[in-house]
């Protein structure tokens, strides 16, 4: 049996807590049964914006004309680009890999944990036990049960990331937001892309923000909204996908390749948390505290197995408040501030704080203030016809509740929303700012104007 402090599983976001402590002096063990990096490094948010930032050069090449300019787009280095990807990925592994390496107090152990006691795993026949013990185990893609499907070569982001050539024709499962950047990706390099959306595009979202992204996505991509993939074949090369939408017959969708992005589940199946007394709420994910402690002692959880939010910005937050808290001292709950998210698709889409759906559905007075990006200086200059910027601000004391952009550089434009959130400002505050003229900021400072009226 070894003897460490601390046990951290899973060296995604598991590297906050990891490195940090093992400086303090713990001894500490991380495991990996994957590669190094997690989701965001391996198949999420550094290789799929190295995928999307040339596709919306390319989408921006395919628009020019409207700008007068006589660009368009020839065609992509695809293999190129995917080596570059992969390339780059895999030095940011290996970098990690030394810094594991040329720790004194810090051992990775590589393979599978399961849990054999509340403090305790065996993985490769290796038993290991510490007084402390992080899951960050992190989350899957989830594989709705289509007929005929395991038996296909399908994707998940990992093979799209890594994808040995373009297709000419490729099928998306799903709507959310791993399906609408990756998918769009595709489509902006010159893949004629078919999504299949059973609930629709970025279904929680509020039904403007919906509606405006949909009638610019729909113009590059076609969209099934409310249909659902029947069953699949995979025949000489070919998927054929069988596809059925509310009150219409059966389609037949062929293509060189199929990407099921129909959202995740918490990767803990091969856990054993039975054996621990961790528990999981009603969902399947770990059950946690407003402390990050589960069920059992001296066990904690944090990042997408536990589901507060799926992304890597609120897991390092939260792995930098278990370094607070259980080594440093500090013994308050944790408080999430605004947690914002974006979309990199086309348009972009980012938002903040409250939706509508949510403030209604608390019975919380509020009113929204909005502003267009065509109506816009900066909007006029970039000949934008699309977009918008909603500021949702409350009656009673003119607090900013939440704010959501669609359009150009959405999810910069939002740290503005996002600092005067967690300054707790108010709406006073914007329209007190001094905005660069022109400058698509002005996009804030005139949905502020906006809700000004609507409580006036």
């Amino acid at each position: 049996m070894q003897e460490y402090d601390v046990m951290v599983i899973g060296a995604g976001g598991g590297m906050k807590v990891a490195l940090p402590v093992a400086d303090m002096g713990k001894s500490v063990v991380l495991i990996e049964k994957d590669r190094l990096g997690g989701t965001c490094l391996n198949r999420g948010c550094i290789p799929s914006k190295m995928l999307i930032y040339p596709a919306d050069f390319a989408r921006e090449c395919r628009e020019a004309a409207r700008l007068d300019l006589d660009v368009g787009f020839r065609d992509v280095r695809f293999r190129e680009l995917i080596d570059r990807i992969a390339s780059t990925v895999d030095g940011i592994a290996a970098g990690l890999r030394r810094q594991i390496d040329e720790h004194p107090r810090l051992d990775l152990v590589r393979g599978r944990a399961v849990f054999t006691g509340p403090r305790e795993v065996e993985v490769g026949g290796e038993r290991i036990r510490a007084e402390r013990v992080f899951i960050v185990a992190g989350s899957r893609p989830r594989i709705p049960p289509v007929p005929g499907l395991e038996e296909t070569p399908y994707w998940t982001s990992p093979e799209a990331l890594r994808a040995p050539g373009l297709p000419r024709r490729l099928v998306v499962v799903g709507g959310g937001f791993i399906a609408c950047e990756l998918g769009n990706a595709y489509s902006s390099f010159g893949s004629r892309v078919d999504f299949i959306a059973p609930d629709g595009l970025i279904d929680r979202q509020d039904d403007d923000v919906r509606a405006e992204f949909k009638r610019i996505f729909t113009r590059f991509n076609t969209v099934r909204e409310g249909a659902r993939l029947e069953r699949v074949e995979y025949r000489a090369g070919t998927f054929v996908s069988r596809v059925r939408a509310p009150g219409a017959g059966e389609e037949i969708l062929e293509s060189d390749s199929l990407l099921v992005a129909a959202g995740v589940v918490p990767d803990i199946a091969d856990l054993h948390l039975e054996r621990t007394g961790v528990e999981l709420d009603e969902r399947g994910f770990i059950a946690v505290d407003g402390f990050l402690r589960t069920r059992a002692p001296g066990v904690y959880a944090f990042g997408d197995c536990i589901g507060h939010y799926l992304f890597r910005h609120s897991v390092n937050f939260e792995g930098e408040y278990l370094v607070r808290t259980v080594f440093g001292g500090d013994d308050r709950p944790i408080r999430y501030y605004p947690v914002p998210s974006a979309l990199f698709s086309w348009p972009e889409v980012a938002g903040v704080g409250k939706s509508e759906k949510e403030l209604r559905a608390e019975g919380v007075e509020y009113v929204a203030g909005k502003a267009m990006y065509a109506e816009s200086n900066a909007g006029l200059a970039r000949q934008v016809d699309h977009g918008f910027v909603k500021i949702l601000v409350a009656r009673s004391d003119r607090r900013i509740l939440g704010a959501q952009i669609v359009g150009p550089e959405a999810s910069d434009m939002i740290h503005i929303l996002i600092g005067m959130m967690y300054m707790q400002a108010g709406l006073d505050d914007l329209n007190r700012m001094i905005y660069i003229h022109p400058a698509l900021p002005e996009l804030v400072r005139d949905a502020a104007r906006a809700a000004e009226a609507a409580l006036a």
